[in-house]
């Protein structure tokens, strides 16, 4: 019987220990909200309520800037965000005076400040495994929160200058606390962020002040990061095939202006493809209401290239005048049918007009041709006359229609020249 109660008394103790040892988390809760007096006070006001403002020491970690949207103007970034205060209503003895550190269903019970980000689109702390929220308390009531955000923010951007841009964006927390800085300049530390488009020049953290007419002053603290555009990306995808476009569009000045199909199929093609390119580039920006530095080079690199068509028909034109003025003049034979001769390319042949030769000119004393044959040297010029007659436009344009072929010549110099002067301009104004 003794042996039996023994054993009776032995089952009943380890079994009330095996219950403690379950309910451990329950009992270390309760035993955490009464060493902190969280049932004492009123956490839903703040420490020194109708007293001075309490301050609110900020740092920042960036963790990462995870986007940059030139179409909705705005980026995403992951931080670390922290605060440090000081509520001496969660004061506890302690003889080391070491912290307690606490996860997320602590704050939900005591008071912390209500931190909000401006411009703001979206925002939301992470929960993987679980809330990635910690709570540190000291034993004389001081108080570090941090918790990991993610928040996508409005950046006014201007893109006068886009691709070779440089943006100056801002993330901005704002409180009717005491906000600052706790470490002023070194409050802001950032890990190693690569981006895909941008180079981040640098990252500096300011504060100001905002007022409000219904609500007041408040503080403002700012995140600023000055972002600069890589170039090399667009330089292969849009500078590269536009200069290769207009290049391209000058080959055209080295074929025969009798090569009607040849010429035009390389004009329309050349067109065709800078308006596929504008169009492309257009689609991935936003629709602002300025000129951007991309859309003057896109611009003036297709009025060379429709410059280029409008060249040949010019050309062409010029040539079809030319002909039908020798064949007015006689110098085309009656039997000759000009229709036929055009109905392939559009206008005429050498080797289907049997043309007159030229009569032999009387040889001058002087080789150069413009120059007038010599006067009597009795008769003198009356005063305020010219001794060589200059040129008249319509005679400038006669001789220019009568020898189409100089067109291809001056242009094979002027458009080169000209793309090459656009292009340094442009590169030293937006470089």
């Amino acid at each position: 019987v003794v042996i039996l109660c023994f054993l009776l008394s032995f089952c009943v103790t380890l079994l009330s220990f095996c219950l403690k040892r379950q309910d451990s988390t329950k009992t270390l809760l309760i035993k955490t909200e009464q060493l902190l007096r969280i049932e004492e006070h009123d956490f839903a006001m703040r420490p020194g309520f109708g007293g001075s403002a309490i301050p609110v020491g900020i740092d920042v970690q960036v963790e990462s800037i995870d986007s940059i949207s030139e179409v909705n103007m705005d980026f995403t970034m992951t931080l670390y965000l922290r605060h440090y205060w000081k509520d001496e209503r969660l004061s506890f003895p302690s003889r080391t005076n070491q912290s307690r550190t606490f996860d997320s269903r602590l704050v939900k019970k005591i008071w912390v400040p209500d931190v909000f980000f401006v411009h703001s689109k979206r925002s939301f702390i992470h929960d993987t495994t679980m809330e990635n929220i910690m709570l540190r308390v000291y034993p004389d009531g001081n108080i570090l929160y941090s918790v990991r955000v993610t928040v996508t923010a409005l950046c006014s951007m201007d893109f006068s200058s886009f691709p070779l841009d440089t943006q100056n964006c801002s993330l901005e927390s704002r409180n009717d606390l005491m906000l600052y800085w706790k470490n002023g300049n070194d409050s802001l530390r950032t890990d190693e962020i690569v981006l895909s488009q941008f180079f981040i020049e640098h990252f500096h953290a300011s504060s100001g002040l905002a007022f409000y007419s219904s609500t007041g002053w408040y503080n403002r603290l700012f995140i600023n990061f000055i972002l600069r555009r890589h170039i090399f990306f667009f330089m292969l995808q849009t500078y590269f095939p536009t200069m290769l476009m207009v290049v391209l569009s000058w080959v055209s000045f080295w074929i025969d202006r009798r090569a009607v199909p040849a010429r035009v199929s390389l004009g329309i093609t050349t067109v065709l493809t800078m308006s596929t390119i504008i169009t492309g580039v257009s689609s991935s920006m936003p629709q602002v209401s300025y000129v951007k530095a991309v859309d003057i080079y896109l611009w003036t690199s297709f009025l060379f290239v429709f410059l280029s068509v409008i060249e040949y028909a010019a050309v062409n034109y010029c040539t079809t005048l030319e002909e039908m003025r020798k064949m007015k003049r006689g110098k085309i034979p009656s039997t000759f049918n000009a229709s036929q001769a055009m109905a392939f390319d559009g206008c005429f042949h050498d080797n289907d007009i049997e043309l007159t030769p030229f009569p032999r000119m009387a040889p001058t004393l002087t080789s150069d041709p413009l120059t007038p044959p010599p006067q009597n040297p009795a008769v003198r010029p009356t005063e305020g006359t010219r001794l060589r007659r200059q040129r008249s436009v319509r005679e400038n344009v006669d001789l220019l229609v009568s020898n189409s072929y100089m067109i291809d010549s001056y242009s094979r110099l002027a458009f080169p020249l000209s793309y090459l002067l656009f292009n340094t301009i442009y590169w030293s104004l937006y470089s």
